[in-house]
């Protein structure tokens, strides 16, 4: 029982001692996002789900949720949307050549239409992404691919 304890105080310590290391965040502003938007011309219900849905973790603007201050949930957001932006990055969409966005927009299609994005556990807190805005995201995605005329 002894070391029971001991190994529970240990785990507190740690707990207490990890909220004072934070991951950096994203807090670049949803300007950011103003090229990607202009060269893809999503209409506003699009743009409000892409909003709502892709630009915590694909953009360099993140709104973090209350709990996001709280280790080890921290870490684990943070790696999320670190992932995501190596992905796809829409705030540096001006950087990707054509061949690049094309590639982008494809992926993006793939990953709405097999219900991989947005992913399981951003839905379980922001909520999931309706069948209609899925298809209005790839219908969006599908033409905007075809300025890009990638062969």
């Amino acid at each position: 029982m002894k070391i029971i304890k001991k190994i529970l105080i240990a785990l507190l310590f740690t707990l207490v001692l990890i909220q004072f290391y934070r991951p950096e965040k994203n807090d670049a502003d949803y300007r950011d996002v103003a090229a990607f938007e202009a060269e893809t011309k999503p209409s506003e219900d699009v743009a409000a789900i892409l909003k709502a849905q892709c630009y915590d973790c694909h953009s360099n603007k993140t709104a973090y949720p209350w709990y996001a201050e709280i280790a080890p949930i921290s870490f684990w957001i943070g790696h999320h949307i670190e992932e995501g932006n190596e992905h796809f990055n829409v705030s540096k969409w001006n950087a990707y050549n054509d061949k690049k966005k094309d590639h982008k927009l494809d992926e993006l299609i793939e990953e709405v239409e097999e219900g991989e994005m947005p992913l399981n556990s951003y839905t379980w807190m922001h909520g999931a992404i309706t069948k209609e805005e899925k298809e209005a995201l790839i219908t969006w995605a599908k033409k905007a691919r075809e300025s890009y005329n990638v062969k």
